[in-house]
């Protein structure tokens, strides 16, 4: 067992290549000794989001706190609020972010496949992540 106790492990930020707007990443974890469960709490500022991305395995967003935003390629755009749990099945195309005036903080949780745990892809355009429809 081990315990990584809050404020041990500094912030991250979200890189450019995945991210539009300032995103910070706080006490990524990831199992070992054969575990391939790994995650983040990830903090999305306003208008902050994912780049389009993929998961081998899906992924599980817990919304903490704030507005968020969800989509999955050819569906219409969702609102995610705190309490929310949104499961993202294995290879769908999605994005996921702060609404354009709150932030959201969600707990993400992924599993690696032969090393692999994400796929990163174009960004969302602005007009994209304007477009709400639901």
């Amino acid at each position: 067992m081990e315990i990584w106790r809050n404020g041990s492990r500094p912030s991250a930020k979200g890189p450019e290549d995945w991210f539009t707007g300032t995103v910070r990443i706080d006490a990524p974890f990831a199992g070992d000794g054969g575990a391939r469960v790994g995650g983040a709490t990830v903090t999305f500022e306003p208008g902050a989001r994912t780049a389009w991305h993929t998961h081998p395995l899906g992924q599980t967003l817990i919304v903490t706190v704030g507005l968020g935003r969800v989509q999955r390629e050819g569906f219409a755009l969702e609102e995610i609020r705190p309490g929310d749990v949104v499961w993202i099945a294995p290879h769908e195309k999605h994005w996921h972010g702060a609404s354009p005036n709150f932030a959201m903080t969600h707990i993400a949780i992924a599993e690696t496949l032969d090393g692999k745990v994400v796929d990163w892809m174009e960004k969302v355009s602005d007009e994209d992540y304007a477009s709400v429809t639901s």
